[in-house]
């Protein structure tokens, strides 16, 4: 499959090194990919600001850069989220195939096992990991169910969870309250700096008392913001990309 790899904005300026680990994974799984240097951001910070019109511009553009690939594939479950939930809310894409077009980009973890249908990737990672449940790949993307939907939902594992399970010497360890938002959330962690970090902390907590060596997801901005707080206090697990995981063994490039 022809695959376009979208990078978000904050990958690019501040880890670009899980660009490069989705690119391989990507490769290992059997995809050509393509990668557009003229990307830029999706639009998400202006959305959740309020600010549609510039959101509705950044979209617009978005789909124009990514308008002739088979399959958009990203690193990010909140970027994905905004393409595929926002966009038609802000009126993006005139053109009658817009929607069919968002509905073709996933999140890295779910291309692999839902649309692919792969879940070993000869990858080895020999420690013990805790996986954060992103809100937008829960609640937004549907990838896991949220413990809100109660004790007798059925309960069928995430792309994550299929595929940590399948990483040689990984131990996938569960915390208390396993998908309970890290305090991120984006703009709120500049507008309730205080609150967030009291999120943030706690969840920290909850991983380094499951006996995590790690903690991964497939948001960078989720783990930037927990592995801040690890730097800072001094305690918990530290925070890894599930691409660089599902990368490991694999060549640099």
């Amino acid at each position: 499959m022809n695959v376009s790899l979208f990078v978000p904005c904050y990958v690019d300026q501040l880890a670009p090194e899980v660009a490069w680990a989705t690119l391989r994974v990507l490769e290992r799984a059997g995809c050509r990919v393509h990668y557009d240097p003229a990307q830029t951001c999706c639009g998400q910070p202006f959305l959740n600001l309020g600010a549609r019109r510039e959101a509705k511009r950044l979209a617009e553009r978005h789909l124009a850069r990514f308008a002739e690939a088979d399959a958009v594939v990203c690193p990010s479950a909140s970027c994905v989220a905004t393409v595929r939930r926002r966009y038609a809310e802000l009126g993006a894409g005139g053109a009658p195939d817009a929607e069919r077009q968002t509905q073709r980009t996933f999140e890295l973890g779910e291309f692999l096992v839902r649309e692919l249908g792969q879940t070993k990737l000869g990858a080895r990672f020999p420690y013990r990991v805790a996986l954060l449940q992103s809100c937008h790949g829960l609640r937004e993307l549907g990838l896991g169910t949220p413990s809100e939907h109660g004790p007798g939902a059925a309960a069928e594992p995430s792309p994550a969870d299929v595929l940590l399970a399948a990483v040689e010497g990984l131990e996938l360890v569960s915390a208390v309250r396993p998908d309970e938002c890290c305090g991120f959330g984006g703009a709120f962690s500049v507008t309730h700096p205080e609150l967030s970090g009291r999120m943030g902390r706690a969840r920290l907590r909850a991983f380094a008392d499951a006996g995590a060596d790690y903690v991964t997801s497939s948001d960078l901005s989720c783990l930037l913001h927990l592995d801040g707080i690890r730097r800072r206090e001094g305690f918990g697990p530290r925070a890894i990309h599930l691409a660089e995981i599902l990368a490991n063994g694999a060549p640099a490039p």
